[in-house]
């Protein structure tokens, strides 16, 4: 009996040592990923603003990054590509979206508030021009006859103005505001940084949907965007062919990406404040997970994705800059 009892004892003591043992492993386990591990959640805001054509891209990664880190809160706004860059400059976002490189004052003013502005660049868009589809008379247009429209200095104000076997309409304007940096591409680019026409029959809107809804229920309207928005609205609008001196050319993926979709091909970019990428995790996380979802994203609407390589050397990037001291 002496020794049944002895027994008992004996594994009873085991039995608490191998809970002891059991709560220490699952302490040791939840502590190693509270410190950072890959199973740790990042949490908090992600401040965004911008380019409304690099928003479509944006769009679809913070919605997706949202609902995989539900402790987060990416907050996206489309104030155009100047607009960003007055946010970012000042450091009151994390990430500025543009669809144009940050210029030199821009620049000049994020150096002055001791901001480091990173480029990073997302896909490639073609900047399209679009009539109606209810517009029967024009497929392709010159970059002279671009000009001829757009500009404040020429005569050209009706269709007829421009070729006498067209009607005889005004021609209906409609673009993106001057914070927009699809418009200051468009400037530099077609305009050679002259006015555009503005007064009565321009329509002017930071807001793509704006353009195109003024556009395609007008047969005598004309205007320019991101490609993106002419793939999400082709049933309602017609992309024109243009003619850079080497014959017509339409947009699409392979003559956006090989550049002979001339001369309105470009790179659209986001910008990430150097101490957000340090000093948030968050933002850290999305920038990667942004860079790593980019290329997809692109392809669904509409843009052309960069490289895969590309999209990796950048995440390298990235996690040079952070370790820098």
């Amino acid at each position: 009996m002496k020794s049944f009892k002895n027994f008992a004892l004996l594994f009873a003591f085991i039995l608490v040592l191998g809970v002891l043992a059991a709560c220490g492993s699952s302490d040791e386990e939840t502590q190693g990923d509270s410190e950072g591990g890959e199973d740790s959640e990042v949490s908090g805001q992600i401040a965004i603003d911008g380019s409304s054509t690099v928003f479509p891209i944006m769009e679809g990664i913070t919605a997706q990054y949202a609902q995989e880190h539900p402790e987060t809160d990416p907050s996206l706004n489309s104030s155009g590509s100047g607009g960003g860059f007055k946010k970012s400059t000042v450091g009151e976002i994390d990430l500025s979206n543009a669809s144009r490189p940050i210029s030199e004052e821009e620049q000049k003013i994020a150096e002055e508030n001791d901001i480091e502005l990173k480029e990073l660049e997302l896909a490639y868009d073609g900047l399209s021009v679009v009539v109606s589809q209810q517009n029967d008379f024009v497929d392709e247009l010159t970059v002279d006859q671009l000009k001829e429209i757009f500009l404040d200095s020429s005569d050209v104000e009706t269709w007829s103005d421009l070729n006498s076997e067209w009607p005889d309409e005004p021609i209906k304007i409609f673009s993106p505001g001057h914070d927009s940096g699809t418009f200051d591409y468009w400037n530099e680019t077609i305009l050679e940084e002259e006015p555009m026409k503005e007064g009565e029959n321009t329509t002017l809107s930071e807001d793509d949907n704006t353009l195109v809804r003024g556009i395609e229920n007008d047969p005598y309207a004309i205007g320019f965007f991101g490609y993106a928005y002419y793939e999400a609205n082709q049933d309602s609008l017609k992309v024109l062919g243009i003619d850079n001196g080497e014959g017509a050319v339409k947009p699409d993926a392979e003559t956006i990406q090989d550049g002979s979709y001339a001369p309105l091909s470009r790179p659209i970019f986001t910008y990430a404040n150097l101490d957000s990428l340090k000093e948030k995790p968050q933002v850290l996380d999305f920038v990667k997970f942004t860079l790593e979802n980019a290329g997809a994203k692109a392809d669904e609407v509409g843009y052309v994705a960069l490289s895969d390589e590309e999209y990796k050397e950048q995440i390298e990037e990235v996690e040079s800059w952070v370790e820098e001291e």
